[in-house]
């Protein structure tokens, strides 16, 4: 575990919050202090530690690969931001991007003609952990003359079932 700035904040936090409510069922402060120590870490990683997980957007990043990519489709909200910020795919073809990420999940629609556009491919990137996700991550990358010319990122409402 790394001892960071936030960590210290948040644990003192924690201590005086814990010797407040100590404080309540005894009046005498050495032992107050001591209980305080010893209950606070337990506090902290079994209470206030989960909340900040549920309740926050982190997610770890990881580098962009084509292994990782087709070997972890669920964890690919964690390479997407490496991939659209080093721009890898932008000017690749067709054939490489299929060979990088394989087979596009669906096409883009293009109104005009009123059909699927080839020249628009999506991939979902999954679900972003958090307790009020109702959207999952997607991609839409678009072609120009057999190269990849925009990568767009999306969000698209969570479907559980095809009656909605």
């Amino acid at each position: 575990m790394i001892i960071t700035s936030s960590l210290v904040i948040l644990m003192c936090f924690v201590f005086v919050f814990v010797f407040l409510f100590v404080n309540t069922i005894d009046k005498r402060k050495w032992l107050t202090f001591i209980i305080s120590i010893v209950i606070t870490p337990f506090v902290y990683f079994y209470m206030v530690y989960p909340m900040i997980n549920i309740f926050s957007n982190y997610h770890h990043q990881k580098y962009f690969s084509a292994k990782l990519w087709k070997e972890y489709p669920e964890l690919r909200y964690e390479i997407s931001d490496n991939m659209l910020a080093s721009e890898v795919l932008i000017g690749s073809s067709k054939t490489q991007i299929d060979s990088l990420l394989g087979d596009f999940e669906w096409l883009g629609w293009d109104d005009t003609l009123k059909k699927h556009d080839n020249n628009k491919w999506n991939y979902s990137l999954g679900i972003e952990p958090g307790a009020f996700n109702t959207e999952k991550e997607c991609i839409e990358i678009v072609f120009k003359d057999d190269k990849a010319t925009q990568i767009t990122p999306f969000k698209e409402a969570i479907k559980f079932n095809d009656k909605e």
